[in-house]
């Protein structure tokens, strides 16, 4: 219990520092709002929307984050612009909360297929999976199904080992239902608790990837129809927009679940995590802060706004 205090104490000083540059663009414009207004009224409600927006927290969460704090403002009758801060933190927090049943895949047999554009860290993210469910003393199978990237399979090769997970692979440029197909036989053959799809993300050919995907889909409904079926899109935070927009596209071709949101550590976007959830209702379940297998973590959403509005202490 200690050693998972620890971990989460160390991943929300990462999450601190990773979110620094979020913040620097976030909530520093809104702590001058706070503090430069003398009453709260129709121009600081519009700066403050000005702030969420240009912060990559989307028109969409912004206009929800505002009506609840305005709602909150009236019902607890707020004069003072700096006591909003507090409010809208909380409003926030609402606004990201996954809900218990977020992770339901880890306590049944269940098939997760990973979606997401090459170079957004796909490949890495099933790396980390496998080693958090192996941790927890899971049976992993990993299906190599990205079968058009040269690099994907060796990559997923050397995470499975490093995991200690099975893996099924595909040569490069075989059928990538027809990897899935023997992944399915193999997790079945060795009662596996997860299986970890890695599939190809091409959306500028969504036809392509939706006959796939689909076909993916038909072979594990067949083959595999008690499990439990979740579909995980990773998406890279530094593209923020962007970001949510290739959400939106996959959301189009398949039946997303969850997003997992990398290289957090490395953007001024951090705010795109807020937007997501806002507009596509998909909750965010994963962050990455870094490279290492403890810098994938649950998403939190406590954690994370709590991280978002801490100012880092000076080191001594």
């Amino acid at each position: 219990m200690a050693e998972e205090k620890k971990e989460k104490t160390g991943f929300f000083r990462r999450l601190v520092q990773g979110l620094g540059k979020t913040r620097d663009n976030i909530v520093s414009g809104m702590d001058s709002i706070f503090n430069g207004f003398s009453h709260i009224d129709d121009d600081f409600y519009e700066e403050l929307e000005e702030v969420l927006i240009m912060g990559d927290l989307g028109v969409q969460a912004t206009y929800d984050i505002l009506d609840d704090l305005k709602a909150k403002v009236r019902e607890r009758h707020i004069k003072e612009p700096a006591q909003c801060r507090e409010v809208l933190i909380e409003s926030i927090k609402e606004q990201m909360d996954v809900g218990e049943t977020a992770y339901e895949f880890e306590e049944k047999t269940s098939v997760v297929m990973v979606i997401g554009v090459n170079g957004v860290g796909k490949t890495t993210t099933i790396g980390k999976l496998a080693g958090k469910l192996r941790a927890q003393n899971k049976k992993v199978v990993l299906a190599a199904a990205d079968t058009f990237r040269a690099a994907a399979g060796e990559q997923l090769k050397e995470w499975a080992n490093r995991a200690q997970a099975d893996l099924i692979g595909g040569q490069e440029g075989s059928d990538p239902a027809s990897v899935v197909y023997d992944a399915v036989a193999s997790a079945k053959a060795r009662h596996a608790d997860v299986l970890l799809c890695d599939t190809a993300g091409r959306l500028h050919n969504k036809k392509n990837l939706m006959e796939e995907l689909k076909k993916m889909n038909r072979i594990i409904d067949r083959e595999f129809p008690e499990a439990y079926r979740e579909t995980l899109v990773v998406l890279d935070a530094t593209t923020g927009q962007n970001a949510l927009q290739q959400a939106k596209e996959f959301n189009e071709v398949a039946d997303i679940t969850g997003i997992v949101l990398t290289k957090m550590d490395g953007t001024a976007k951090g705010g795109i995590a807020v937007a997501i959830h806002a507009e596509l209702g998909i909750p965010v379940k994963y962050i990455g802060v870094g490279e290492t297998i403890d810098d994938l973590q649950k998403f939190d959403a406590d954690a994370f706004v709590q991280a978002l509005f801490t100012v880092e202490e000076e080191e001594e």
